[in-house]
């Protein structure tokens, strides 16, 4: 086990200079570790599908005549405050099921379960605290999105232990951090069609896209120690199979479009999003480490990018 003392309170693969270790009291430190708020990539990438949702709704909306600017701009906060929290929750719950598999890879055994300086039970009462102020911003919802958000977790129950017995956990966390592409939708109208299904699929290719760049960091210490994921499935075809998820998430994308009636700045952002990816398969070197990191944070920008498209269409 790594001594929380080599890393000073931090962990191995979080920046040092970020915000927590800054404003937060160092007691405090480890229950941000252990949600993340260090690492505000994660929770970035889960809100990108609700706030795509939210504008694809809007903009619907909007040709309907009924579009509410206090209510977008409510819903937004409210998913950027569930972002947060449910992702903090998820990473809480994932560190207590992979408690064991944290120990014995070098990137993460200097999270705080594995170090030690949480116990199980600390980092269970965290994690119910997480669970509250989520279920806090879904009752502000409609009943419909009330329900199909209490759905959503089930697949967050299986994805921690997908690694364990499939090759594509990535799949999975697909199902899970794309479900805002429904809820925005649901929020607005109560109910779902095809524009959100679309929007939906387009999520999943595209989260398994960027976790499988993500993934290949760990597949040698995954490969040691029995862990699955699409990185050690793909290997040297990595770049033909993002071909063909990023294109798929630019089909799926056009079909949401299409369905919602949008305008032309969000197909605008949806060139620039191609530009992107298209770069991001060109230069990808899957034994870089550091830049498979680099590239999977990249997709922040992507997720900006359709949502700057989808509001800018909402606004011309």
């Amino acid at each position: 086990m790594t001594n929380a003392d080599d890393f000073t309170g931090r962990v191995a693969d979080a920046p040092s200079d970020n915000w927590v270790y800054r404003v937060l009291p160092r007691p405090a430190w480890p229950y941000a570790q252990l949600a993340r708020w260090d690492r505000p990539i994660g929770w970035q990438l889960l809100m990108w599908p609700c706030f795509w949702s939210a504008a694809l709704a809007a903009n619907a909306a909007q040709d309907e005549g009924m579009f509410s600017l206090g209510l977008f701009l409510f819903h937004l906060i409210l998913f950027f405050i569930g972002a947060v929290a449910m992702r903090g929750a998820g990473c809480t719950y994932n560190d207590l099921v992979d408690h064991n598999i944290d120990m014995e890879v070098a990137r993460t055994r200097s999270r705080p379960l594995p170090s030690g300086r949480v116990s199980r039970f600390e980092a269970k009462v965290f994690l119910a605290v997480q669970a509250l102020v989520g279920l806090l911003v879904l009752i502000q919802f409609n009943a419909f999105t009330i329900v199909l958000g209490i759905l959503s977790l089930g697949v967050v129950a299986v994805y921690p232990f997908a690694k364990r017995f499939t090759d594509w956990p990535q799949f999975f966390l697909g199902l899970a951090f794309s479900w805002g592409a429904l809820m925005g939708w649901a929020g607005v109208f109560g109910s779902l069609s095809w524009a959100p299904l679309w929007l939906y699929l387009a999520a999943i290719s595209w989260t398994i896209g960027y976790d499988t760049i993500y993934a290949h960091q760990d597949k040698e210490d995954d490969a040691l120690i029995g862990v699955r994921s699409t990185a050690r499935l793909f290997g040297e075809d990595t770049k033909r199979w993002l071909i063909g998820l990023y294109g798929f998430t630019l089909f799926f994308l056009i079909f949401a479009f299409a369905a919602a009636g949008v305008g032309f700045f969000a197909y605008l952002g949806l060139l620039a999003a191609a530009i992107m990816f298209a770069w991001q398969v060109l230069i990808l070197d899957i034994d870089n480490a550091e830049q498979c990191l680099r590239l999977f944070k990249f997709n922040h920008h992507v997720g900006t990018t359709l949502f700057l498209g989808l509001v800018l269409s909402l606004a011309v």
